[in-house]
């Protein structure tokens, strides 16, 4: 019986390793096929993205010093001991705050500071749950604002601010309750 779930599992890994190459043919086939220059109108979308990354730049790098900045300053810290008292009784460990204000900023911050809390109470902890499930219930809002609607050039966000940090608390307490259901 084992013998075929490792079949079973060899087969869908070569499938994973062969879908995109296939999914790039179907598209540049349908395109010739469809009667569209298919080079020229990658080259055009290429171009069109080139500008994009030029204009997102200097917002990207302005959020990644920021989050460093707050880190080194010692600033999450703080907050952690602040705020500990009523994020514990609310079942979210203070030790994920940090996580969760870099996780609005920048996700691959985020993501070293989710090797911290693996390193210090391992994934299977509760905190480590909970980080795993904040991990994608969560989105970058203020990286995810800057970039597309700038690349969009949105002036009137109107309330998108207010509902991505609903959402996000949302997300924090379907965390802290899925974790909380599996432990």
């Amino acid at each position: 019986m084992i013998t075929g779930k490792c079949e079973a599992v060899k087969v869908l890994a070569h499938m994973s390793d062969i879908i995109i190459p296939i999914l790039i043919f179907f598209i540049v086939g349908y395109g010739v096929v469809s009667g569209v220059k298919v080079y020229e109108s990658f080259l055009k979308g290429a171009k069109e993205g080139l500008k994009i990354v030029v204009d997102i730049v200097p917002t990207l790098i302005g959020l990644l010093v920021a989050v460093g900045m707050l880190r080194a300053s010692g600033f999450f810290d703080l907050l952690e001991k602040v705020l500990a008292p009523v994020t514990e009784k609310a079942g979210l460990p203070a030790q994920l705050l940090p996580l969760l204000v870099v996780k609005m900023f920048s996700s691959s911050a985020a993501t070293g500071l989710v090797l911290d809390i693996f390193k210090t109470s391992g994934p299977d902890s509760y905190a480590g749950l909970v980080t795993s499930i904040l991990m994608s219930c969560t989105e970058t809002i203020f990286y995810t604002m800057s970039v597309y609607f700038l690349a969009a050039k949105v002036t009137r966000t109107r309330h998108t601010l207010t509902g991505a940090l609903l959402a996000t608390l949302a997300g924090t307490a379907a965390s802290v309750v899925l974790a909380g259901r599996m432990i």
